[in-house]
């Protein structure tokens, strides 16, 4: 009788696809990460559904857009006092009967276990077994952490890395004979940004250190949690589950740093340009997916297609996402299994520059301003065009010289969030342009954004 195949799946918190060592140039230092990548498949074009945490995680869990959700902001979010426009009504929670990856490999199966950060709850206060924490949505065994407090112990597990890691390997150990889904949710690299010294100060000494992509405290928390991506591999090996394993390794959304800089890449966390969307994404099974590098784009709603395409798994009809099984089997798999790939961020987010969308359509990329686009603002230019084939670090915006490109990506975004049933934001009636205006406030409890923007 064929072994069904078990479900291992690694979530950073906030980390770049620039922060991998091989992307660094050495800065970051990933040795069990760039292991896994050398013993598996990657995606050298991988982007996060949403730019910011809970919409992010919520595609990756359910396999739907967050526009389709309507679960498009961080939660618990904020808004500004006077803002151009007004937010649309979202829904701050992942509503519970939502097909989840929990609940359907639970249905056939399998042991299900989540451990670390959640982030798709109402609050942050978890309670075992409340609606829409994570036994709602199908994980029976869980540990939920949250982000350390700012004056934490650095030279702690203060990040829970160490936690979270022995909780999966305990939960995966318990039942060798039962197929799993193990859920590991670190909270690295997420603020506050806190390290033990003695690993800072080495990556401060090197030449390449800097305040914002390179920045040495977040260099060592990136270590600190490949040391863990590497125990949960290694106890693979220990209990000869490795081969019969299929282990995924992503992030949330891009880094979190200043939107101007390239990393080399334009953009940041809370904007839609390419660094607050662009995620590493690493696939291994020994024995199974040949390894080497993907071509094509893959986007966050096809995780759980994907995942469930692997281990033989139906997925529901509520899918957004498409499968890469065919590519993942076979790296000359040309099927690009999608022509373009949207986004939808109807916030201010203290972060973030405005509210935006995006459309990528094979090598151009469309980014629509709201405040401009809705007819709130004339000072700014409604859209930006980019070729991301020739510009990748989006330095050219090409949206005057190309106007019918343009006008025919603006229309085929605004008809998907129709189709989509996205909720949009409307110019505010009572908009006062006589005040200062002031950007959305931190969350209660934030300690608040280190570059002091």
């Amino acid at each position: 009788m064929t072994r069904a195949t078990n479900i291992l799946l690694v979530i950073a918190d906030d980390m770049g696809v620039h922060q991998l060592a091989a992307a660094s140039h050495g800065f970051y230092e990933t040795p069990c990460l760039d292991e896994m990548a050398r013993a598996g498949a990657t995606y050298g074009c991988a982007y996060s559904a949403a730019p910011v945490c809970s919409p992010g995680r919520a595609a990756l869990y359910t396999g739907q857009h967050p526009a389709r959700l309507h679960l498009t902001n961080y939660i618990p979010g904020t808004s500004p006092d006077n803002p151009r426009l007004l937010t649309p009504e979202w829904r701050p929670y992942l509503p519970v009967g939502t097909p989840t990856l929990g609940t359907l490999c639970g249905a056939k199966g399998y042991r299900t276990g989540h451990f670390g950060k959640w982030h798709l709850a109402r609050d942050y206060h978890y309670q075992p077994g409340r609606p829409t924490d994570p036994e709602s949505h199908g994980f029976a065994q869980v540990r939920v952490t949250r982000k350390p407090k700012v004056d934490a112990d650095p030279e702690s597990d203060a990040h829970h890395v160490d936690e979270v890691t022995e909780a999966a390997i305990r939960f995966v150990a318990q039942d060798l004979a039962s197929p799993f889904l193990c859920v590991v949710a670190y909270n690295a690299l997420h603020r506050p940004e806190l390290a033990p010294a003695a690993l800072v100060a080495k990556y401060a000494a090197k030449p390449m250190a800097d305040g914002d992509a390179n920045r040495p405290v977040l260099a060592a928390m990136l270590e600190v949690m490949d040391r863990g991506v590497g125990r949960l591999r290694d106890f693979l090996r220990e209990i000869d589950l490795e081969e019969n394993t299929l282990v995924v390794f992503t992030s949330d959304h891009g880094a979190f740093g200043k939107s101007e800089v390239r990393k080399p890449l334009r953009g940041a966390k809370a904007d839609l340009y390419e660094a607050g969307l662009r995620v590493p994404l690493i696939w291994c099974q020994p024995g199974r997916l040949p390894p080497g590098r993907r071509d094509g784009v893959f986007f966050g709603t096809d995780m759980v297609p994907t995942l469930l395409d692997l281990v033989g798994i139906p997925g529901p009809a509520t899918l957004d996402g498409v499968s890469h099984r065919a590519r993942l089997l076979d790296p000359q798999c040309t099927d690009v299994g999608c022509e373009a790939w949207y986004w939808h961020f109807p916030h201010y987010h203290h972060l973030g520059l405005a509210p935006m969308g995006a459309i990528r359509q094979g090598r151009w990329k469309l980014i629509e301003w709201f405040e401009a686009s809705l007819g709130a603002r004339e000072d700014a230019a409604p859209y930006e065009l980019f070729d991301l084939e020739m510009d990748p670090a989006e330095s050219r915006d090409l949206a005057l010289e190309q106007p019918a490109r343009c006008a025919q990506m603006r229309d085929q975004l605004l008809a998907w969030r129709r189709k989509i049933g996205a909720q949009e934001m409307v110019p505010n009636p009572d908009f006062d342009p006589n005040l200062q205006n002031q950007p959305a406030p931190p969350p209660p409890g934030d300690p608040g954004n280190p570059f002091g923007e």
